[in-house]
């Protein structure tokens, strides 16, 4: 998937990790970046063009799409955090999350997909987290879940138009969503870093920290090896 000349929109793009995706695929030659959020932020290159994006609200989502008909590189990263423990949190909480998190995601890869295959095909970036694969967060443990399940069957769905469809894991970030958590984290831009490489290279899966990859290899082992909380049973 060559980046360079793309026209990338990126969801979620005032954040940490949004607005490192806009600076990098800038870096690696996109010709144009929609950088998308519910209140757009100015930005300084005449690259960059802000776009409101609401990804919850299919009206909005269809006013992006008309505004931007040409995009081959889709960056699903818009999400939010929320809906912890799911015996200490209302199902109304858990169903917010949800909105933006897998239901706003699969509205934007659904209506950006004929644009992709009109480019030839393109790219739609998923950003799952490890937190998909374990179920430490709660609610939100579960839309990334659902979300890394939704990606799967979008790859299936849209190889073929021939769209690359790459889902990223990754583990506790520096961004403002987990600027509370006291935890080693990832520095956001080698986190986008190693997702376009990623990308560039056609993979269907990034893995991009060492929790990520182990993680992933215990999922074929006993369930209580990835929590040990069961142990006291």
């Amino acid at each position: 998937m060559d980046i360079h000349g793309a026209t990338v929109l990126v969801t979620g793009a005032n954040g940490g990790l949004g607005a490192e995706f806009v600076r990098q695929a800038l870096d690696r030659g996109a010709a144009t970046v929609y950088a998308t959020a519910r209140s757009p932020r100015e930005w300084d290159d005449d690259r960059i063009r802000p776009l409101a994006l609401d990804v919850t609200d299919e009206t909005s989502v269809q006013a992006a799409l008309a505004a931007a008909p040409d995009v081959s590189i889709v960056v699903n990263n818009a999400g939010v955090g929320g809906a912890g423990r799911l015996l200490d949190t209302s199902v109304a909480d858990v169903e917010q999350v949800f909105a933006t998190n897998v239901f706003g995601a699969l509205r934007v890869a659904k209506a950006f997909a004929p644009s992709l295959a009109a480019q030839g095909g393109g790219a739609l970036v998923d950003v799952h987290s490890v937190l998909s694969w374990l179920a430490l967060a709660g609610g939100y443990s579960a839309s990334k879940a659902a979300l890394w399940s939704l990606t799967n069957s979008l790859r299936v769905e849209l190889a073929p138009q021939g769209t690359l469809v790459l889902g990223a894991h990754l583990g506790y970030t520096d961004t403002p969503m987990t600027a509370a958590l006291e935890a080693e984290k990832n520095d956001p831009a080698d986190v986008v870093s190693a997702i376009w490489d990623a990308v560039a290279a056609g993979h269907d899966e990034v893995l991009v920290d060492q929790v990520s990859r182990d993680v992933k290899s215990a999922l074929s082992g006993p369930v209580a090896a990835l929590y040990p909380q069961l142990s006291g049973r």
